[in-house]
């Protein structure tokens, strides 16, 4: 769900950067690993990588503590690569509902006229459950009712809400999206990318 943010977010950083993201999907192994440093040892076997984003819901914890167990396992696992630490305020939903549009758009609805219980900017970090909320945008955006609605993969659809986001830098007034857009730029002038 993050890979068109953190897609977008190095093209608008630097234009001589090729990008080819790719999610570690542990969900496909026999024994998938179960500790940070094992996760991160696992994706750079797998996934070989220049720069390692490394996604943490801070959820009922502070950023600076999901930063710092990110740091510690990436020290346990002795890797040498770049990493740049995704941290957003309680979950990843909670960057999506700012794009009505997309949201309408990814419901199939996009003429929809259903007022969505959307937060404004300087509250969509607040919001207790960013993830059911969108959920319930998107099933609101659909106009869908009964057993419509309830086949309707929110899950799948909070994919394509990222992926058709139009103003992606209205993110950049997030605290959390700010952090990261701060240390992606320290990572790439450490490798000399910008």
């Amino acid at each position: 769900m993050l890979i068109p943010i953190l897609n977008w977010l190095i093209e608008s950083l630097s234009d001589e950067i090729a990008v080819q993201a790719q999610w570690a999907d542990f969900g496909r192994l026999r024994n998938p690993p179960t500790t940070l440093s094992r996760k991160l040892r696992y994706a750079i076997e797998l996934y070989p990588c220049e720069l390692l984003f490394v996604h943490r819901d801070a959820e009922a914890q502070s950023p600076e503590l999901r930063k710092a167990e990110i740091l510690l396992a990436l020290h346990e696992s002795e890797l040498s690569k770049r990493a740049v630490c995704v941290i957003p305020v309680r979950m990843s939903e909670a960057w999506l509902p700012l794009d009505e549009r997309a949201i309408r758009m990814a419901s199939g609805s996009p003429t929809s006229r259903v007022r969505l219980e959307l937060p404004a900017l300087k509250q969509a970090e607040q919001v207790a459950n960013p993830k059911e909320m969108l959920f319930q945008a998107i099933r609101d955006a659909s106009g869908l009712a009964g057993r419509r609605l309830k086949n309707l993969n929110v899950h799948f659809l909070r994919h394509r809400v990222a992926e058709l986001m139009d103003d992606r830098a209205i993110l950049r007034g997030l605290p959390s999206f700010k952090r990261l857009e701060e240390d992606l730029i320290a990572e790439l002038r450490a490798s000399g990318w910008t």
